[in-house]
């Protein structure tokens, strides 16, 4: 049937008010609209709703059987239609966002801390796991949106930059590099690298820097946390590519972080799936992000010089 949200609201308020004076000036209409409204929903229904006099306008028997169900569903799409308004005029409900467990531990308990003060009324739900899991995770829609290490251009993926973290060298106080201000990317061929295993978003990125800079570094050992990572370097195993945020290094390891020359580094972004609007709760998340890139750039190179 083509009648409209209108005719029903001002059918309702002609029968409450029981003339259309009143209705329309409850609704902002004038009373031949009111009145015009009326009759094409009674056209539409085929339907005689309100009886008219000169002196009174009241509900027939069949605008009486209709009036309490159509208030009802009213007022429950009035309340539907309030809470959506609210919901885009703040920030709330639940957001889910996936991220490395490095850049879970150095970033997101700021960003946690700043949504809790900014938008009391948004509920944060962190996904804790590794890159691939995370890309995936955007991808199905599991989560509302990424932060993750730079992952590979993909058209079906909205990226934003938040900060870029540099790589260092990581070896111990007695190693050869140690007493050095700076290490060139040369003076590691053929040292053994502990690494991160391919999990993580940063091994492809290391990898392509030992190839560009034509290196040779066997790769003693690979693991799945920076904290394993440092421990093996302490015991001599060898030396680590790792990047900034993945520091500060263990107090009582006795080793040391240089900066890597020429500097190399990786970016760290928000991913979320590309032509699917986020709901308001987390586009504001996904901004106060964004405006957070200054403090978490400065809580990145706090991080690589402790």
């Amino acid at each position: 049937m083509n009648y409209t949200l209108r005719q029903l609201r001002v059918f309702r308020k002609v029968a409450e008010h029981g003339g259309f004076s009143r209705a329309g000036d409850e609704l902002g209409l004038t009373q031949p609209a009111v009145s015009r409204a009326v009759r094409e929903l009674e056209e539409t229904l085929a339907l005689r709703l309100l009886d008219r006099t000169t002196r009174e306008v009241v509900p027939t028997a069949a605008g009486r059987r209709l009036l309490p169900k159509l208030a009802r569903a009213l007022d429950e799409l009035d309340e539907v239609l309030a809470t959506a308004r609210k919901e885009g005029g703040q920030a709330m409900g639940s957001v889910h966002v996936a991220s490395s467990p490095t850049l879970s531990a150095s970033l997101m308990p700021a960003i946690i801390a700043a949504s809790r003060t900014r938008y009391p009324q948004l509920s944060l739900h962190l996904q804790d796991q590794v890159q691939r899991l995370n890309v995936e995770a955007v991808r199905d829609g599991t989560v509302d949106f990424g932060l993750v290490v730079e992952p590979e251009p993909a058209d079906d993926l909205e990226q934003e930059t938040v900060l870029v973290d540099d790589f260092w060298l990581v070896c111990r106080v007695d190693h050869r590099l140690a007493e050095q201000e700076e290490v060139a990317w040369r003076q590691l061929d053929g040292e053994p690298l502990v690494l991160l295993d391919g999990s993580s978003g940063s091994r492809p990125l290391i990898d392509q820097l030992l190839l560009r800079h034509g290196l040779d570094c066997p790769v003693a050992q690979q693991l799945g946390h920076s904290n394993s990572v440092f421990r093996m370097v302490a015991a001599g195993i060898g030396v680590s590519v790792t990047p900034g945020l993945a520091m500060p290094l263990p107090a009582d390891c006795r080793l040391l972080a240089k900066p890597l020359s020429p500097r190399a580094s990786r970016r760290i972004v928000l991913i979320r799936r590309r032509n699917r609007t986020l709901s308001p709760a987390a586009e504001s998340l996904w901004r106060l992000m964004l405006e957070m890139r200054g403090e978490l750039q400065r809580l990145a190179v706090a991080a690589s010089r402790t």
